[in-house]
């Protein structure tokens, strides 16, 4: 009895993954790197920052993962290979900036074993074998979303868009909540609201009177509460709404008012810094002429006035040695070179 027990403990403690599949090593390097995304909307790209581990394929493209890496819990996942060199890696991949290469995404766990089989054309990372009914999710999306762009395109009038906009956000809506996996629907999420692509405005309507958005939200904080899934979607979506039902209210609001007290308050804010900014410099040019004699201070006074050294010295009644001793004193306590700066320090 105590075997059993300590047997099935065991498995629990030391549960692994296993993945293993083919890659084309005549195309590629034979690195096979598991990425975790956590961020959702990193899905497209490669980056160093969410690689996990990597292993090598042997000669004939095989490879394995065989550890216990994993959440318990599921979250989205990447295979992928590329062509970038590993010296260079740091730079190619930071912001998916590797642009030569090949991957796939899936949802997994730490107890999982899943194979990534070369399809019957020799063509990689195009399927998913797994324990796991939830991990080929993304595959069945994307076929999905090819039947969707073919019908955007069969004709490119506004009519269809409107119309397809319509069809498929329900179908790709409907199609995730099937699958009874929020992880499969924030895919589909990402795709519909991704502010880069044609249905970004669709959304935003779509958003005013669909219920839907909220219904995902509590899923994914019942399955996956405290996730930083969860939380990232809450926050686009608090984000969003701002933005709909504040331009929806906004269109009541006369502008005409506000743009006038704007004007009011630029114009006054401007008086103010005016008569700031002379303040401050009529309490910098009295603290200056304070560091002077008042025998310099004099002399300051005629060499603003544009006075020769031979005038000051025949106002002051002094010899004009005296006078360039005095100016040298100026130029030295307030930090000048000549009388342009002088005068330059003393016009503002």
């Amino acid at each position: 009895m105590v075997y059993i027990i300590l047997f099935f403990f065991g498995n629990v403690t030391f549960a692994q993954h296993h993945f293993q599949g083919h890659i084309d090593n005549e195309r590629w390097q034979n690195e096979v790197y598991l990425s975790v995304i956590e961020d959702y909307r990193t899905i497209d790209g490669i980056n160093d920052e969410q690689i996990i581990t990597k292993v090598e394929s042997d000669n004939s493209g095989f490879f394995k993962f065989d550890q216990n890496q994993l959440d318990v819990q599921q979250k989205i996942y990447k295979l992928h290979v590329d062509n970038c060199l590993s010296i260079n890696q740091s730079t190619n991949h930071f912001d998916g900036h590797c642009t030569d290469y090949k991957d796939i995404l899936f949802i997994a766990k730490r107890t999982d074993s899943i194979t990534f089989p070369l399809s019957f054309d020799a063509q990689m990372f195009c399927d998913i074998k797994s324990n796991n009914p939830k991990t080929s999710a993304f595959i069945q999306i994307d076929s999905l979303k090819e039947e969707m762009k073919f019908a955007y395109s069969e004709f490119r009038s506004k009519a269809n868009r409107d119309l397809n906009n319509k069809k498929w956000f329900k179908n790709l809506q409907d199609f995730g909540k099937n699958m009874d996996e929020p992880l499969a629907e924030l895919y589909i999420y990402a795709f519909l609201s991704d502010r880069g692509n044609q249905f970004h405005n669709y959304y935003l309507e779509d958003l005013k009177t669909n219920s839907y958005y909220d219904e995902l939200l509590q899923r994914l904080k019942s399955k996956y509460p405290n996730s930083s899934y969860a939380q990232q979607y809450e926050a686009e979506l608090t984000s969003d709404k701002f933005i709909v039902f504040s331009s929806k209210d906004s269109s009541r609001f006369n502008w005409s008012y506000l743009w006038a007290g704007l004007l009011i308050a630029s114009t006054l804010l401007n008086l103010w810094l005016l008569i700031s900014a002379k303040r401050k410099t009529s309490k910098q040019q009295n603290e200056a002429k304070e560091q002077l004699t008042k025998q310099e201070q004099n002399v300051l006074n005629l060499i603003l006035d544009d006075n020769t050294n031979k005038d000051i010295a025949e106002a002051l009644f002094v010899s004009v040695s005296t006078v360039k001793t005095h100016v040298n004193n100026v130029y030295k306590k307030l930090n000048v070179n000549s009388r342009d700066e002088l005068k330059s320090l003393f016009s503002k």
